[in-house]
């Protein structure tokens, strides 16, 4: 195995400090991390580094922010550092004069199992949509954004208890291992690319996983039971599955739903109704059953189990979703 082959990593979140972590572990030569620019958060405005650039400082990592991937300074400065190979984890879409510089090309790890599940927010969707499989896949970037030809894929199982940040979490390992092995392959010539379309079939039906924004994360309780929970999950813990708690009075009350069970005994009671002893559980009537909620966030208050929120805060009365 080669470990000389002269690489630059592009990545921002959290999910890509994994696969970083684990080339410096295995001695590969770095030559350089492009990250996203700080910026101002908080009620402060304080400044926040990228959670790879905090990766890269840690490990004394030549580091590039740039704020326009086209900029003239910018590829001037990638191209000082001769790549021949860029490795991109959770990162922007590349311009072509960047993607096509290395001899031996640029990859990037999905959290999906291409052709399957293109897009921004692979790992919601999968769950969402009550997969029960995933994965994670390496391959080459082109011009059109996650199609380009597949170098290697790790099937993971979906547990029936998976929320998106479980699945985060297990991705982030697996594909760093899986960024270890395409690297290795690559350096001693052993690729066989496959383009996605001989993937296909006439049976094989492709997902999408369009980035999710806050209006799509209002739950819909004219949903069945499990496909209400599957969408909670998918969007916990971020960004949230929500709903209008509704009190007795029509007064809203904003709560995001990180967590929930599924009942099949059916209720006579309006879609949305709530039933509850006030004090332990929380059940929501659906088209087809109840689902319990089990761990909630009101509007300006922290994360809790259901019985702490209905301790402080009893829905005596009538109250909807």
């Amino acid at each position: 195995m080669k470990n000389d082959l002269r690489i630059v990593f592009m990545g921002t979140p959290a999910f890509a400090v994994k696969s970083l972590e684990t080339l410096v572990n295995k001695k590969m030569n770095i030559v350089g991390v492009v990250t996203a620019p700080d910026k101002q958060a908080g009620r402060g405005q304080i400044i926040q580094q990228s959670e790879v650039k905090k990766c890269a400082l840690k490990n004394n990592l030549f580091l590039l922010q740039p704020t326009n991937l086209k900029d003239t300074s910018f590829i001037t400065d990638l191209k000082l550092l001769n790549p021949e190979l860029i490795i991109v984890v959770a990162f922007r879409m590349l311009p072509e004069i960047v993607w096509e510089m290395p001899v031996f090309g640029t990859i990037n790890l999905h959290a999906s199992l291409l052709p399957n599940y293109r897009g921004a927010a692979p790992i919601n969707w999968a769950l969402i949509n009550g997969e029960t499989e995933t994965g994670v896949t390496t391959f080459y970037i082109n011009k059109d954004i996650d199609t380009g030809n597949i170098l290697l894929q790790q099937k993971i199982k979906i547990e029936p208890e998976d929320s998106a940040g479980d699945l985060h979490d297990r991705m982030m390992e697996i594909g760093a291992d899986l960024i270890i092995k395409t690297v290795n392959d690559i350096s001693e010539n052993k690729c066989s690319p496959v383009e996605q379309k001989l993937m296909l079939n006439n049976n094989f039906k492709i997902n999408t996983a369009p980035k999710i924004n806050k209006e799509d994360c209002k739950i819909n309780w004219n949903k069945g039971t499990s496909a209400i929970r599957n969408f909670i999950k998918g969007l916990s813990p971020y960004p949230g599955a929500y709903s209008e708690l509704i009190s007795p009075e029509h007064q809203k009350y904003f709560i995001k739903i990180y967590k929930s069970s599924v009942f099949a005994k059916q209720s006579n009671e309006e879609i949305g109704t709530i039933l509850t002893d006030q004090k332990t559980f929380l059940n929501v009537a659906t088209t087809d059953g109840l689902v319990g909620l089990q761990e909630v966030q009101l509007t300006g208050r922290k994360k809790m189990r259901i019985d702490e929120f209905l301790r402080g805060f009893p829905l005596k009365g009538t109250w909807k979703f």
